[in-house]
């Protein structure tokens, strides 16, 4: 079971009498109340969605893009040449 903090904030939730249904056959399979298998189904769900932020999608092309730019990098321009400067100038003759 997760960590149990101290509960301090309300949730309150309207629903249908079926879903409430479901959620308590749910909750007595699990061996949890209602209120404990809502909590963690809410967790889980909020947890997955977080996650799927997470993830970069590319279309195909903007793949192969990627991968080009991976294999066969352009040469420095100057700003990238100044901000390797800056960084070698600030972090690695700091140290």
């Amino acid at each position: 079971m997760p960590n149990q903090q101290s509960r301090s904030a309300r949730l309150e939730a309207r629903i249908s009498p079926d879903a409430l249904s479901m959620v308590k056959r749910a909750a007595e399979i699990q061996g949890r109340s209602v209120s404990d298998f809502v909590v963690a189904a809410a967790q889980e769900a909020a947890q997955r969605t977080i996650e799927e932020t997470a993830i970069i999608r590319l279309s195909m092309e903007d793949q192969r893009n990627l991968m080009e730019a991976i294999l066969d990098p352009p040469e420095p321009n100057e700003a990238l040449r100044k901000a390797a400067d800056a960084y070698k100038r600030l972090v690695i003759e700091s140290r």
